[in-house]
């Protein structure tokens, strides 16, 4: 799978992560919490946080308990909740919220793979392959990202469970 973004859903204010399933038009959407998409997203626009987040955090304990992560996949879909394991380098694997596991898996430059049941019941034909293939985020929109990041406050995320 390939992380190609981070979208607002603007009518129901929902943050949706979209993967796209590599060799098929297929486009697997997520809804994950803010947070976790502005996470994903601020990796996936180069920005570096000047202290650790939550994420890298994680990814240095694992580094310094002399493990890291080998990849990341989306497991199950059950009740509309995308279940997601980390596979840790020998092999442990740790249940995660698919938002979490993919943020880490950036981090990490690790693969994200998702089981065929899984994108078969839940996978959407990709319309924008095409169009969106190599795109790269322009100025216009990274200062957009920038200003929502500016703008989220820690209450925003009192009610967050994605």
């Amino acid at each position: 799978m390939t992380v190609r973004g981070v979208r607002v859903h603007v009518p129901l204010g929902e943050v949706v992560l979209l993967l796209t399933a590599d060799g098929l038009d297929l486009v697997l959407p997520v809804t994950i919490g803010p947070r976790e998409g502005a996470a994903i997203a601020s990796v996936l626009a180069g920005i570096a946080p000047p202290r650790p987040m939550t994420h890298d955090l994680t990814l240095d304990l694992l580094r310094a308990a002399g493990t890291g992560i080998d990849r990341v996949e989306i497991v199950g879909l059950r009740g509309g909740v995308f279940f997601a394991e980390i596979v840790l380098t020998d092999e442990t694997r740790v249940d995660a919220r698919t938002s979490d596991a993919v943020a880490l898996a950036l981090r990490a430059q690790v693969p994200v793979l998702c089981d065929g049941d899984v994108l078969e019941r839940a996978g959407e034909l990709d319309l924008g392959s095409e169009e969106d293939a190599g795109e790269r985020p322009g100025e216009s929109e990274l200062a957009q990202f920038r200003a929502f990041l500016e703008s989220v406050e820690p209450e925003d995320f009192d009610d967050a469970d994605s």
